[in-house]
């Protein structure tokens, strides 16, 4: 939703969309968690080259990453006021009702990114699929903005992902999934689907659990 300055139109797509779904199906909730985007990664990148790259900590990248998800799940919230009923969620680990339509949740603490925040929401209230919605449109072999024999995947495994993305967490680590997220989705058995955020009828497929272009890892 920010990959630059707030992108407007994803908004008001994602926007009418969203609602669209919830009123086919009055029994539909929908948890949505967001990352911090462009001003996230800017904001760190200004703080390692004010401080100097040996003096940064990891901690407090993340602290900046954190307020960055917060803004954005702010604007997020504004826009579906009317059928949000909380305010926006900080801790997924105390958060015990869902009254209303639609959750809004930003990130917790260090040492993971928002993904992480969706799994332990999703399962806290009993989902078995988080949709990872990004500039993605599916997981490849490889980056392949770097590497040119990369290939995309339609299904992996959360072993073979593992694999991929490794084990360990960086402050704005650019990955299909957080490795700290994955971790524990495997373990708790929660499929994720991985789709490209430009195409708004390909993720409105993914809510009511059409076939869709994109990554299924389970």
């Amino acid at each position: 939703m920010a990959p630059g300055a707030p992108d407007v139109d994803f908004l008001t797509r994602f926007n009418q969309m969203t609602r669209e779904v919830l009123a086919e199906d009055p029994a539909r909730k929908l948890i949505l968690v967001v990352g911090g985007g462009a001003p996230a990664r800017n904001y760190q990148k200004a703080y390692t080259a004010a401080a100097g790259e040996t003096a940064v900590s990891a901690s407090e990248a993340d602290w900046i990453g954190i307020m960055a998800t917060r803004l954005n799940a702010q604007l997020l919230r504004a826009l579906f006021s009317g059928l949000c009923k909380l305010d926006v969620v900080y801790d997924p680990t105390k958060v015990t009702e869902f009254p209303g339509r639609i959750m809004i949740a930003a990130g917790w603490k260090p040492g993971f990114s928002t993904d992480n925040d969706a799994v332990l929401l999703a399962e806290r209230f009993a989902a078995k699929i988080v949709i990872n919605i990004s500039n993605i449109e599916k997981v490849y072999t490889d980056d392949p903005r770097v590497n040119p024999e990369a290939k995309p995947i339609d299904a992996i495994s959360w072993a073979d992902f593992r694999k991929l993305v490794g084990d360990e967490w960086i402050p704005g680590k650019n990955t299909p999934f957080d490795p700290i997220a994955s971790k524990y989705a495997q373990k708790t058995g929660i499929t994720v689907l991985c789709v490209g955020g430009k195409d708004m009828e390909n993720i409105r497929k993914t809510l009511v659990g059409e076939r869709f272009f994109g990554t299924k890892i389970s």
